[in-house]
């Protein structure tokens, strides 16, 4: 009987769980959202209350603050979204880069934030980052990210610096360097990578190099590295 009970009580801990880190994920993402747009939804109360003070009520009501908040939000961010796409929305973007270059520490925080997504985002075509790393251990390997390839001014050896996402969040993480002989290459695509580390390894491609190869296939060009 206490097996039983043992045994029920862990089917349905590991049932709850997927519900759990997906309410987790979805109610963080909702209130970055809500909280995003809540002013936005106040100044419009405002605007439309000399019109209808009814309106301007509804939009202040918990619910109806909320779902709006959420609506707006999401249409600046198709609007913000499509307009960095354009001609005009690069060149700001550009010169809003410049303009943080220019100040301290802060610099530091967003350049390396916008390289990194760049990194990821814009991978050029036939480029292999997805990686195996003997990591926590020489007996365990875990999925990285390489997301730069230099020398070591000392021994001359190449080596990679490889971010390794944790699950089930891949925004928190390690960076490791690693001899570009002890990496084994895989032939995923980032988000192949991503849906692998989310999902706990439930969802990712039919197979897995493990032993090796320990350089990039022939018909994949391997990140090379920043020369500036």
């Amino acid at each position: 009987m206490k097996e039983r009970i043992q045994k029920n009580i862990l089917a349905g801990i590991l049932a709850v769980i997927p519900v759990l880190v997906t309410v987790w994920i979805v109610d963080l993402v909702l209130n970055v959202l809500i909280a995003s747009g809540l002013p936005f939804v106040a100044a419009l109360a405002g605007w439309v209350r000399p019109y209808s003070s009814e309106l301007a009520d509804l939009l202040l009501t918990a619910g109806f603050q909320s779902a709006t908040a959420i609506v707006i939000t999401l249409v600046l961010l198709y609007i913000l979204g499509a307009f960095t796409t354009a001609v005009v929305g690069r060149r700001l973007l550009s010169l809003i880069d410049r303009i943080v270059e220019r100040i301290p520490f802060i610099q530091m925080i967003y350049g390396a934030t916008r390289k990194l997504i760049a990194t990821f985002q814009y991978a050029p075509p036939g480029q292999q980052r997805v990686v195996l790393i003997e990591f926590p251990s020489p007996e365990m390997k875990a999925v990285g990210l390489v997301t730069r390839v230099f020398r070591a001014a000392d021994t001359g050896r190449e080596v990679a610096a490889v971010y390794v996402p944790t699950t089930p969040n891949p925004t928190s993480g390690y960076l490791e360097v690693v001899p570009i002989e002890r990496l084994v290459w895989l032939d995923w695509s980032t988000n192949d990578a991503m849906q692998f580390v989310i999902s706990g390894g439930t969802v990712a491609p039919d197979r897995i190099n493990y032993g090796g190869p320990h350089v990039p296939p022939a018909d994949l060009k391997r990140p090379q590295a920043n020369e500036g």
